[in-house]
């Protein structure tokens, strides 16, 4: 469609970093231009097949900010799309969760657009690189005067999942979501490539809650946390790490993690405890009090009580073991548990016995789904408050013994009863004699 001639406003865009023309026709894709004074419908007759009819409206009409428009540009540089190809956002009927595939092989990135207004969105890349938005992306431009504009978004939590993403841009996107409310960022099956400078200010990305990285690659190699560490403000209270390249982390890299209460490094099968005694830096989790190793290459408790007594000064509550292959050592040597250690989980761990020095007491112990083929005597086990022993071979037994025995008292019920009917017949039949 032909473009007009009339002038087009001009905008600050964040991630050029300059003052840019914006307008929407086929031959300068990517660009928006927008005109507050004038009505959707006239704005979309101008425009070519830049951006679709029905998330540049919902985005007009849900926010009404020209600013925002700049901001997407930073966190997904628009490219032309043609009108052709479906939309790959969607949003829910209650307006909360928005989900974007760009895995097609000429993405609208403008419906991203309809994610604007929701508070849980995910976008997909379906392993695209990223590596052409660096030519148009200012990482370092200024984003005070935007800074109400970010913070009206409402978004809770944001996944990005399956992407080759320059650590620049990265790092960029984590600075603009500094001025905003995210609790929650997940980051799954990303390589992110390159390093970047580091920040300008102290902590200037996001207040996290919550941070999941699940087989995110880095360039950066050991010293990756200490990196991202740099863009997120120190209140971080749940860290999870899935499927790592690497745990091994420069340890006198990385800051203390003041707030940090659950560390999860679970689905990590090549960490073991010696990778488990790098991983835990010293005196920099003074918070952590839950701890999760699930299918972590753990061996033995003992051999995890030894990689925790580094951590003397750890708050450590609750410990999750479950879902390793875990074996008794004879003659394990005594281990000093963290002093506060409360709850253990030993499910699912193939143990055939008690392991020995286990904590002295306990409030919950889980041993259920395990092998024990006998109940433990109670010199086996520690103090403990809630103990199960759900799935294990010897309860299966205890089961059938006890439904034999049932049967055997039900059957001499029935027996006495037969009899004491038998009795009653016959002296019916003695007294008929006297009538």
């Amino acid at each position: 469609m032909p473009t007009t001639d009339r002038p087009v406003e001009e905008s600050v865009v964040p991630s050029l970093g300059r003052r840019t023309q914006l307008t929407i026709d086929g031959a300068i894709p990517g660009m928006v231009a927008l005109d507050a004074t004038r009505q959707p419908p006239d704005i979309l007759k101008t425009a070519g097949e830049g951006v679709t009819v029905s998330s540049l409206f919902f985005f007009l009409r849900m926010l009404h900010q020209e600013h925002v428009v700049c901001l997407l540009l930073l966190l997904l540089p628009l490219v032309h799309a043609s009108p052709a190809t479906p939309e790959p956002c969607e949003l829910d009927e209650d307006g909360i969760r928005c989900a974007c595939d760009f895995s097609g092989p000429a993405p609208d990135w403008s419906s991203a657009f309809l994610c604007t207004g929701a508070v849980d969105v995910e976008f997909y890349g379906g392993g695209r690189s990223l590596e052409h938005f660096l030519k148009r992306v200012d990482t370092e431009a200024s984003l005070g005067q935007y800074a109400d504009v970010v913070g009206a978004l409402p978004w809770q939590r944001l996944t990005v999942r399956a992407a080759r993403v320059p650590a620049p841009i990265l790092f960029g996107v984590l600075r603009v979501l500094g001025y905003s409310g995210l609790q929650e960022l997940i980051l799954e099956n990303l390589e992110v490539t390159g390093t970047a400078l580091p920040p300008l200010v102290e902590s200037s990305g996001p207040d996290l809650n919550t941070l999941s990285l699940r087989n995110v690659s880095w360039a950066t190699r050991d010293t990756w946390l200490a990196e991202l560490q740099q863009w997120l403000k120190p209140g971080l209270k749940v860290l999870h790490i899935a499927h790592a390249h690497t745990l091994n982390f420069s340890c006198e890299q990385v800051r203390i993690f003041p707030g940090l209460v659950t560390l999860d490094l679970s689905d990590n099968p090549e960490l073991g405890e010696r990778g488990l005694s790098s991983a835990l830096c010293p005196h920099k989790f003074p918070a952590l009090q839950v701890l999760a190793l699930r299918n972590a290459g753990m061996e033995t408790p003992s051999g995890v009580c030894s990689a925790l007594a580094t951590l003397a000064s750890m708050q450590l509550q609750e410990l999750d073991l479950s879902h390793n292959s875990l074996r008794e050592t004879a003659g394990a040597q005594r281990c000093d548990w963290p002093r506060k250690l409360n709850s253990l989980n030993l499910s699912f761990t193939e143990l055939k016995q008690v392991p020995k020095g286990l904590p002295a007491k306990l409030s919950v112990l889980d041993l259920s789904y395990n092998r024990l083929d006998r109940k433990p005597r109670p010199d086996e086990l520690p103090e403990v408050g809630n103990l199960s022993f759900k799935g294990n071979p010897f309860l299966d037994t205890e089961s059938h013994s006890e439904a034999y025995n049932s049967g055997i008292a039900t059957a001499q019920t029935c027996s006495s009863l037969a009899v004491g009917i038998s009795g009653t017949l016959a002296v019916l039949r003695v007294a008929r004699l006297f009538v």
